[in-house]
């Protein structure tokens, strides 16, 4: 019924570990080199607060003002209780419980700044320990989590194959891929496809996460950092569609997280425009190994975990395709919109059709991921905030006709047709 609670699953939340505590989730022969990694970690920190990406006023508010919310970073119960109060059913768990001091980043760094240029046995082990400590931790709730497994994809492949296959079997839902491959192969290389097929054939959807970028490029300028760290996970995307990857593997599923999606309508457009025979792209060979053009294979196979959504996104929600569209809440993380993740969707999806928004909210990722909507029903009944709580009207008639025109004219270039001004505000 249209004013029943919504089934709320963030594509995008964080769980890990204080870093020293996943010794016990850790191969014996890589201790001493933890050792030296722990040793390092003030230095580390250091540095970054003296580059400006550690605001040193604000990270100190943040922890006493949420200290115990925070512990559902690695604490399950505390976190059933912050998921429970921000109405989230369900979500979708990648590493780094801390994005402030990088206390909880895995070991060797390979959460979230997860790499190519990672040394391959440190890396493999630094993400085994996570993913152990992952799957134990979502075991406890297994309905509400779809834990995703880190993965070195630049070691050697059998290795990652049979990390793909241990992941999936201790009950890892997802695969997380460095955003970035350093001096391995790029993601268009042929010698990868053995790790695609392993994934479709497991149903994990494959990830890329905003955090990895050239950060030595960037000096002590900080705006670089900000203007592209969400344009690096986005590249694999293109490297994927091109090569012929989604041709090949059909059934892989691949995700881009906490990148937004304001930036894939002109991208799309872009790319379905040279495939299409644009005067632009008319003096281009053909593009070999694809059958059919690029917004096709981004409905078939790409989803966007474009957390804390924004009104400008949603306002473009026809070119993206709503159901392409994931909401994430980035869960404990503050640029996030925990602990008042209620406010946030009131601000920003009140004039949004209620079909739409359960879509965005839920269902998207409940397909995505494989997440047992009868299963959370009750929970969702209990817990998730109403259309009404959202201050969406229940004149739906009238709340759909306002978006007509606007899901008229889609995806432009394909209809033929302008875009129209919507006139809404980023909230």
């Amino acid at each position: 019924m249209s004013g029943d609670p919504y089934l709320i699953i963030s594509s995008d939340c964080h769980a890990g570990l204080p870093t020293e505590e996943y010794r016990p989730y850790l191969e014996r022969r890589f201790h001493r080199a933890f050792d030296d990694f722990l040793a390092q970690r003030t230095a580390r920190q250091a540095e970054m607060t003296r580059l400006g990406v550690r605001n040193e006023a604000f990270a100190a508010r943040w922890f006493e003002e949420h200290e115990e919310g925070l512990r559902g970073g690695w604490d399950a119960a505390q976190r059933i209780k912050e998921l429970d109060g921000d109405g989230v059913a369900a979500e979708v768990v990648f590493p780094d419980a801390d994005a402030v001091d990088s206390r909880t980043a895995a070991p060797f760094g390979v959460g979230l700044g997860l790499s190519g240029d990672h040394d391959p046995e440190l890396g493999m082990a630094g993400a085994r320990a996570h993913n152990r400590w992952l799957a134990e931790f979502c075991s406890a709730h297994p309905e509400r989590h779809c834990g995703v497994a880190l993965l070195p994809i630049t070691a050697p492949v059998d290795r990652v194959v049979e990390e793909i296959d241990r992941a999936g079997e201790s009950g890892l839902g997802a695969l997380m891929i460095p955003a970035m491959w350093g001096e391995g192969k790029p993601y268009h290389d042929r010698s990868y496809d053995p790790v695609w097929a392993a994934a479709a054939a497991a149903g994990m959807p494959v990830l890329t996460h905003s955090g990895a970028t050239p950060r030595h490029e960037y000096g002590d300028h900080l705006g670089i950092f900000v203007t592209e760290v969400t344009w690096w996970p986005a590249r694999p995307l293109w490297f994927l569609l091109w090569s012929g990857v989604f041709e090949r593997h059909p059934q892989l599923r691949f995700g881009i997280a906490e990148s937004g999606c304001w930036w894939l309508p002109n991208l799309l457009w872009f790319m379905d425009r040279l495939y299409l025979g644009a005067h632009g792209g008319k003096k281009l060979s053909p593009f070999a190994g694809l059958n059919r053009p690029p917004h096709e294979y981004l409905d078939r196979n790409v989803f966007v975990c474009a957390t804390n959504t924004k009104r400008r996104e949603l306002a473009q929600r026809y070119e993206i395709g709503v159901g392409n569209i994931l909401w994430g809440s980035d869960f404990p993380h503050p640029e996030g919109t925990w602990p008042d993740t209620r406010g946030w969707l009131r601000a920003t999806f009140h004039d949004i059709p209620v079909a739409e928004t359960r879509r965005m909210l839920g269902l998207s990722a409940a397909e995505a991921f494989g997440f047992d909507t009868r299963a959370l029903a009750p929970l969702a009944a209990r817990i998730g905030p109403t259309p009404d709580d959202l201050g969406q009207p229940a004149d739906q008639q009238a709340v759909e006709a306002s978006w007509a025109r606007s899901r008229e004219t889609g995806r432009h270039w394909l209809t033929g047709e302008d875009f129209p001004r919507t006139g809404v505000d980023d909230a």
